[in-house]
């Protein structure tokens, strides 16, 4: 009988805002004022509830899970406003939690072992008509080949970090995976860069009513 995977903490040692922070929150925020109604939201990979935070700082209830025991150790000791707690898509988070209007998962979906149960667990938690906001790197055609004429497919691509990025999605299969939980993409944006050699897209997407 082969061992599950282990949980990766990634070592959070304060509460600050991630490197991408500063092009993805704006996104985020963006996608939340054109589209989102309602007032709870969900924060599936919460890291150190620095981003919970802000969005709890726009006016919604927040609550959210994170593998990261470092991690949350920090979200729960800064940011008491949030709900904030270990968990995964393993588990039953409905129970746990309820469902929601809003979720947002961002720069998680290159790490998950089941992309499938990902998806799935996103459309449990949200109310028929809710808002998922997701974020991951981009990928495309052009952007993977300005990588190899530069010599960057290595460093982005390594197989050496430790619970690192295992999915590298595109516009189109990262769309093709929300369709198939019951998705339809309302906005899409690139970040970070240029838009053709973006460092992140920002999809946005909406449950279709039962």
């Amino acid at each position: 009988m082969t061992e599950a995977a282990p949980i990766v903490d990634y070592g959070f040692h304060n509460e600050a805002v991630s490197h991408t922070h500063a092009y993805l929150y704006p996104a985020v925020k963006a996608a939340l004022h054109a589209h989102a109604g309602g007032r709870k939201l969900f924060e599936l990979g919460c890291g150190n509830g620095s981003m919970a935070a802000d969005l709890a700082a726009l006016g919604y209830h927040v609550a959210g899970v994170d593998p990261a025991a470092s991690g949350i150790a920090i979200a729960r000791a800064n940011f008491p406003q949030c709900q904030l707690e270990i968990g995964s898509t393993e588990e039953d988070l409905v129970a746990r939690f309820g469902q929601f209007d809003v979720l947002v998962s961002l720069e998680v979906a290159e790490h998950v072992f089941s992309p499938h149960r990902y998806a799935e667990a996103i459309a449990e938690l949200l109310i028929p008509g809710g808002i998922a906001i997701l974020s991951t790197p981009y990928h495309s055609y052009l952007k993977n080949l300005a990588m190899a004429a530069t010599g960057k497919l290595d460093n982005h691509f390594t197989a050496l970090w430790e619970g690192g990025h295992i999915k590298f999605w595109s516009r189109s299969t990262l769309g093709t995976l929300m369709a198939r939980a019951g998705f339809e993409e309302i906005r899409f944006d690139r970040v970070g860069r240029i838009p053709a050699l973006a460092k992140s897209m920002v999809a946005t997407y909406r449950k279709k009513g039962d």
